[in-house]
């Protein structure tokens, strides 16, 4: 039980945070024996977790094993040693594929959290050692109301991503319900039953609580957390550290009832996400935003670099290393109504989908759209060098944007009216109008499109091979062939959302050792300060190998320093 000593409060382990990262270092370190606070700055608790896909990528886990050919531990060493490049580091990766099926089964088993099998390719799995299914991971879906009044402060998923607050499964196999319902009975009958339990819900609670994806994974940690004892200090941000005799000894926090000291016996734990939302260090680390473009970040607002500004007061190092310094994320802005306010919508699936292309200003495409969104953002950054705004457009036809939606407007019969109306949504009867009103080059998207459609009408894509992985063609239109991502652009009216850059959460991060000790610039660790999640640079070295490669390591290297921090070594 934790001790109170006046304003002061006792306990072996404080984590500041309460994401994914955050939550199962502390779930690690309470059954393990020790007394764990977690305090998080903002209302609610879940961090960018609770926006996430809620995927982990584990290789060699048990879920995939069946279907998982050549997931060896060779294997995604050698993959992730092709994906890293200069940053591959020996004792990480070799942490990680050892204990990353061993966290799968602790959570598992001492735990409510739950996980399913995913059909996901590695997004590069033509490279030697990926594989085209079995090394990813789902959140199983959670009833929120077990959370009690809890619920309350479980962070909502983000709002561009639902329909009418209701969530989706990261899967993909429970949008093609919702994209047949007007084609098939099974489906018809599967999005009816669904409206009708989440209208009930939000009649009761006032959200969805059947949630899945990030929201389920949270929601699972969360009740786990509170199963143990352990106490979620929401509205309770972290002022600065404690230091006595060199050694991290607690954290002076801020809360309605003003400041007080909670001491910390073996460590501090940072798990703040990382810094998407702390202005300075974006314009040193992002590119597009040194040259003064935009960037529109769907994680928390509350994701400042907190965590990382704390350790470098006490000497921590945050080096900007990266060749690419988070997970790039295409996003267009929504505007809310009233004006004046929009939310982030993130691409996630519209672009594999036949018949929708990218374009940059010059009217030209500059990527395979099917790619992963860490991939196309990539090149959104490479293909406007040199320019002040870094942006592109999806381009459709009527057909396609009828069946499949594009961005946060969604397919038939809901109208297209209203995403017009507000700008968000741009239309012309030719792709020359389109153009006049995107800004883009007229000429030069005509000769795009004819270009892209005399293969296109074979299901092909030459110039840069559309639907040639598994990766690709997972995403797209399985009944579209003969090539489930490629289809002509040619039945007007045409249109257009615009994309700038976002991200999934930042890949630079603090210097730690492998089990989660802040480093100084000396490379040795500061007594009592650790760092999980996007606060630790990632192992990954700036690269996106497959889907959950943020939340894989991050709950691995959380168990990790859960173990370490209760002396368990075995």
């Amino acid at each position: 039980m934790t001790e109170m000593n006046g304003k002061t409060r006792n306990c072996d382990v404080l984590v500041i945070g309460s994401g994914a990262g955050g939550l199962s270092t502390a779930i690690t370190a309470k059954t393990h024996g020790l007394d764990v606070v977690v305090i998080e700055k903002e209302p609610v608790f879940g961090g960018t977790t609770a926006f996430s896909g809620g995927v982990l990528w584990i290789p060699g886990n048990k879920h995939c094993r069946a279907m998982a050919s050549g997931d060896t531990k060779e294997a995604a060493r050698t993959y992730l040693r092709h994906e890293t490049g200069n940053f591959y580091r020996d004792d990480s990766v070799e942490a990680f594929l050892e204990q990353g099926p061993k966290m799968l089964d602790f959570f598992e088993r001492e735990t409510v959290v739950k996980f399913l099998p995913t059909l996901y390719p590695d997004y590069h799995s033509a490279v030697e050692g990926g594989v085209a299914v079995g090394r990813s991971v789902l959140a199983a879906p959670f009833d929120a109301t077990e959370l009690g009044v809890d619920m309350e402060r479980l962070r909502p998923p983000l709002e561009t991503i639902t329909f009418m607050g209701m969530m989706f499964n990261s899967s993909n196999a429970d949008l093609k319900h919702f994209f047949n319902a007007t084609k098939s009975l099974t489906s018809f009958a599967y999005v009816t039953k669904r409206l009708a339990l989440h209208m009930k819900d939000l009649v009761r609670h006032g959200r969805a609580v059947q949630v899945t994806s990030g929201n389920a994974l949270v929601a699972r940690l969360a009740k786990s957390t509170f199963d143990l004892g352990i106490s979620i200090l929401t509205d309770t941000p972290a002022r600065r550290l404690v230091v006595e005799n060199g050694t991290i000894a607690g954290v002076i926090v801020g809360d309605a009832a003003g400041e007080r000291e909670i001491r910390a016996k073996r460590g501090v734990v940072l798990a703040c996400g990382g810094f998407p939302h702390d202005l300075d260090r974006l314009a040193k680390a992002y590119p597009h935003v040194a040259r003064g473009g935009e960037h529109v970040s769907p994680t928390p607002a509350g994701n400042t670099g907190d965590g990382i500004r704390l350790a470098e007061t006490a000497g921590g190092q945050c080096e900007l290393r990266f060749p690419n310094a988070a997970a790039w994320m295409p996003v267009s802005k929504v505007p809310k109504k009233g004006g004046g306010s929009y939310g982030v919508f993130p691409h996630l699936l519209d672009r594999y989908k036949p018949g929708v292309i990218a374009v940059n200003r010059r009217g030209q495409r500059f990527c395979n759209e099917s790619e992963s969104y860490h991939d196309v953002g990539a090149a959104m950054i490479r293909t406007c060098e040199g320019e002040r705004e870094t942006s592109a457009w999806l381009i459709a036809d009527h057909p396609t944007i009828r069946k499949y939606g594009l961005g946060a407007v969604k397919p038939a019969p809901i109208p297209l009216t209203g995403f017009i109306n507000n700008g968000y949504l741009l239309r012309g009867a030719t792709l020359q109008a389109l153009a006049e009103t995107a800004g883009i080059d007229g000429k030069s998207l005509e000769n795009t499109v004819a270009h892209y459609n005399v293969s296109a009408e074979k299901g092909e894509d030459p110039e840069f091979g559309r639907g040639a992985t598994a990766f690709n063609r997972y995403l797209a239109d399985p009944t579209h062939t003969p090539n489930p991502c490629v289809a002509p652009i040619d039945k007007g009216p045409f249109y257009a959302v615009k994309l700038v850059m976002g991200d999934l959460g930042s890949f630079d991060g603090l210097d730690t050792d492998t089990v989660g000790r802040v480093l100084d610039s000396r490379a040795m660790p500061i007594k009592g300060l650790y760092a999980v999640g996007n606060d630790r640079a990632s192992m990954m070295g700036g690269a996106y190998p497959g889907a959950g490669i943020t939340l894989g390591p991050i709950m691995t290297f959380g168990y990790i320093t859960g173990r370490h921090l209760a002396g368990v070594t075995d």
